[in-house]
């Protein structure tokens, strides 16, 4: 069966951007009563963790720390949609008003991504998931 959450449109992630995600980690597994795996961050060599949050085992969202090149990026949550085509998403985002605050990008192992500015100031990511084998 395919992953309802990893159709065009759906909201399918969440991420925690924050400047220190133990701090995080300990909050959110107090109160929510998350599970957290760390795993190296894709497409890094820094070393860097990301924290993958697991609700009942499954992967639900993750938290990061933000890295020198992102310090400028607001601290708190942000939501990942689903779209078939990161790259025509940009294009029509930005056709309508939109911005992409950067240029798609392919992380590895997980898929090509894009942040996106509406027209009312909000930001949303899109993504298109690799293909899982």
């Amino acid at each position: 069966m395919e992953n309802p959450f990893q159709q065009h449109g759906a909201f399918s992630w969440a991420e925690l951007l924050v400047d220190d995600a133990q701090t995080a980690i300990d909050y959110y597994t107090k109160v929510i009563g998350w599970e957290i795996e760390s795993v190296p961050m894709p497409g890094t060599e820094s070393g860097q963790q990301y924290h993958i949050i697991k609700a009942g085992g499954s992967p639900v969202a993750g938290i990061m720390e933000r890295t020198a090149e992102f310090q400028d990026a607001p601290i708190g949550w942000g939501s990942y949609i689903t779209v078939d085509d990161v790259d025509a998403c940009a294009e029509k985002a930005i056709a309508a008003g939109g911005k992409a605050l950067y240029p798609p990008m392919d992380v590895p192992n997980v898929g090509r991504m894009c942040a996106m500015l509406d027209p009312c100031g909000a930001i949303v990511s899109v993504i298109k998931y690799v293909e899982q084998t």
